[in-house]
């Protein structure tokens, strides 16, 4: 089983950067200590100066530090732009790869564009995040170092400094506390706005056929005052506590020079020491640098927390189990699936024998789609289980389980660089044969010849309608052969001789198991059996022949049109006498006790 990732983003970004961390972290450190030192050379050489002594060495000295604190600043920022990108990536491809672990759950669960709004901007602000932390662990050097620094020239010199501490502190942690709060407002805003523009982008065509550019855009900036207000909070917390700083610091800085002057008119310390300990003041109360430190890691672990919401959501468990032989037997028993507060498919219980087409017909909301996305394990029921070939599909290996099953969809995502790439996606070793017959099965072959490249056009660059791009993911689906085929209204889009082609040619000779999610009557009389959904039951599963006889099963299909289409295609059951006493006698409950068709009644129904 795959592990899951790290519940805490910013602890797996650490673990990732964590060499280039500790070099930052030295790096940094090594420049602070580079800064300490240089007020002690320059108060040595000026007593040196002001007695008459030589002083070139000392001057030489402070100059080579001054150059030393350039050197290393230049690499820190080196460092610390490496540890953002390397962090960004870690974290982009974590997240990245548990939205699609869970698949459907992660776009109903937070909506499209805040996904996309965190994995772009919250996980590069929270990359910053182990750089920050390293500069942050260099800049407290600063004050500890200062006070050392300040203690050793005179211990009362440090004992003065100390007395405003907790104040320094206090003020620290209430900047961090209300930053936390403002970032966390700004970015669920953000997410937002990020959620609306994808709503909208997705339904550009209707909102322009409409005429509602103008409201759709209002709708989408209608959150932009709650942006505005939590911006212009963070930036009054900064200023506030910049404010707070900049009144207590200079009154410690005051009070140490005060005891430095009292001292040296006693003899106790030197002229350079002043000048020495007047520095040190400086760096002891070096709020500001702290206060932009714990801004940056307190905005990465904002994001960072937002990231984890993501990581922390379950993605479905993979088991061990290889796949067994068999002919690809699926069932379904006892399946419940609830969705927004209703059971949309309730006890059902179906069991598709290896080989059969089995079309899945019912009214809209009848569950259709989603009995397709469990039969193949896009999604888990909240009750039952689906089993293939005797084994529940969560005890599978993911690699068995994605190989075995192959969709097809009514809008499927055409992936990849080039025409071949999209109808390749997914195959190991695709050979340009097996890709060229899947789109031939496809109906796609022609069109795709008609492209500029063919199949090596750039499937950007391809012109495709609604039905071409229908015959491009079925032909991906037919270039993956498995044990189960499952079309989710794949045809909807493609014109009735396209169909007609397309399904004679997939349910003519032996396959897989094609479960086929159907609109049309025409295409559920062409498959082996029907099942027939209604409330969220199995209302019963038989040949489209047989169900035709129930008005309840005519009025699935809507219009007159598909009602004579359907009888054109069903003379057999009209002309039966005894029609409806046979239908009432034995009418299946379950596919696996339809006998499958002879193939000389396929081309009559």
């Amino acid at each position: 089983m795959t592990p899951p990732p790290h519940r805490d983003p910013m602890r797996t970004a650490l673990r990732h950067a964590g060499v280039r961390c500790a070099v930052l972290c030295l790096v940094s450190t090594a420049a602070t200590a580079a800064g300490l030192l240089l007020p002690a050379v320059l108060g040595r050489a000026l007593d040196l100066l002001l007695a008459g002594a030589p002083a070139v060495g000392w001057v030489g000295r402070a100059a080579g530090l001054v150059l030393l604190l350039a050197v290393l600043d230049g690499c820190a920022s080196v460092v610390a732009g490496t540890v953002d990108a390397r962090a960004t990536a870690v974290l982009r491809k974590r997240v990245t790869g548990h939205v699609l672990a869970l698949g459907p759950r992660a776009g109903a669960r937070f909506g499209a564009g805040d996904l996309v709004a965190r994995l772009v901007g919250n996980a590069a602000q929270a990359g910053t995040g182990p750089a920050a932390l390293a500069a942050l662990l260099a800049a407290l050097a600063g004050p500890v170092g200062g006070v050392v620094a300040l203690g050793l020239i005179d211990p009362w010199l440090a004992a003065v400094f100390l007395t405003g501490a907790p104040v320094l502190a206090l003020l620290l942690r209430a900047f961090t506390r209300d930053t936390s709060a403002c970032m966390t407002e700004y970015q669920r805003v953000q997410g937002r706005i990020a959620s609306a523009l994808a709503e909208a982008v997705d339904g550009h065509r209707t909102i322009a056929a409409a005429g509602l550019q103008d409201r759709e855009t209002a709708r989408i900036l209608r959150p932009l005052p709650e942006l505005a207000g939590a911006g212009r909070r963070m930036w009054r917390v900064q200023g506030r506590a910049a404010a707070q700083a900049v009144t207590v610091g200079p009154l410690l800085q005051l009070g140490v020079m005060a005891v430095a002057g009292l001292l040296l008119a006693r003899h106790r310390i030197s002229v350079g020491e002043v000048l020495a300990a007047s520095r040190y003041a400086v760096l002891a109360t070096g709020v500001g640098v702290l206060v932009g430190q714990l801004a940056a890691v307190t905005r990465a672990r904002a994001s960072a927390a937002r990231l984890a919401e993501i990581v922390s959501y379950p993605a479905p468990a993979h088991g061990t189990h290889p796949l067994p032989p068999g002919p690809g037997r699926l069932e379904l028993r006892g399946v419940t699936a609830h969705r927004g507060g209703r059971a949309v498919l309730d006890g059902v219980d179906l069991t598709v024998p290896g080989g059969t087409a089995l079309a899945v017909v019912g009214r809209s909301g009848s569950g259709k789609s989603l009995l397709a996305e469990l039969a193949g394990r896009l999604t888990d029921p909240d009750a039952g289980e689906v089993v293939l070939d005797g084994v529940p599909l969560p005890a599978l290996r993911h690699d068995d389980l994605r190989r075995t099953v192959t969709y097809a969809f009514a809008r499927p995502a055409l992936l990849g660089t080039t025409v071949e790439d999209t109808v390749a996606l997914g195959l190991t070793a695709p050979s340009c044969a097996e890709i060229r017959a899947a789109a031939r099965r496809a109906q796609a072959n022609a069109y795709i010849r008609r492209l500029p490249d063919g199949y090596a056009t750039r499937i950007a660059d391809a012109p495709h309608s609604g039905g071409e791009s229908q015959r491009l993911g079925l032909a991906r689906a037919f270039a993956h052969p498995g044990r189960l085929l499952i079309l989710d209204d794949a045809l909807s889009s493609v014109d009735t001789v396209t169909e007609h082609h397309i399904t004679e040619s997939l349910l003519s000779g032996p396959g897989p198991i094609r479960l086929i999610v159907a609109h049309r009557a025409t295409t559920a009389a062409r498959t082996d059996a029907v099942a027939w959904l209604d409330g969220g039951r199995v209302r019963a599963v038989g040949t489209h022949t047989e169900l035709w006889r129930d008005a309840g099963y005519r009025a699935v299909f809507g219009d007159v049109g598909a009602a004579q289409d359907a009888s054109e295609l069903a003379p057999a059951a009209e002309a039966t006498p005894d029609a409806s006493k046979d239908a009432a006698a034995a009418r299946p409950t379950r596919a696996d006790d339809v006998p499958r068709p002879a193939a000389r009644d396929r081309g009559t129904r």
